[in-house]
């Protein structure tokens, strides 16, 4: 928005789509993590400074064969570190999750289609504790 503020129905909006992957995540559940993902989106990461692109379709499949946090008895640590807007149509979301022993920095990237706010692109960094 032109005056620097972000419109709070906007906000609400985007952190309803970030709660849903989130829920999915610890939750093993494919179908959330659909619902907030846009089927053309893509996660990437670097390892040994090689980038990998890995599509939604592959990402869903790997959640569908793994087991699921929640039935792991992992507690639940998840957090909203910021959200970026810029207008009323493209917003970056930082938030850190984990799968231990896995603990991850997610860089989201959202737009607002016309179906609703939905996450384009995943950048992560994970730490192993």
């Amino acid at each position: 928005m032109p005056d620097g503020h972000m419109s709070l129905p906007a906000l609400a909006a985007i952190e309803a789509v970030v709660r849903t992957y989130l829920d999915g995540l610890y939750e093993g559940d494919g179908a959330k993590i659909a619902q907030a993902f846009h089927p053309v989106s893509h996660l990437y990461s670097v390892t040994d400074g090689v980038v990998a692109d890995l599509p939604r379709e592959e990402w869903l499949s790997r959640i569908a064969s793994r087991p699921k946090p929640s039935a792991q008895g992992f507690t639940r640590e998840d957090r909203i570190l910021a959200i970026d807007m810029a207008g009323e149509d493209a917003a970056c979301v930082k938030l850190n999750c984990c799968i231990p022993p896995r603990y991850f920095t997610d860089y989201l990237l959202l737009l607002k289609t016309s179906e609703g706010w939905k996450i384009v692109s995943k950048s992560f960094h994970v730490d192993m504790k």
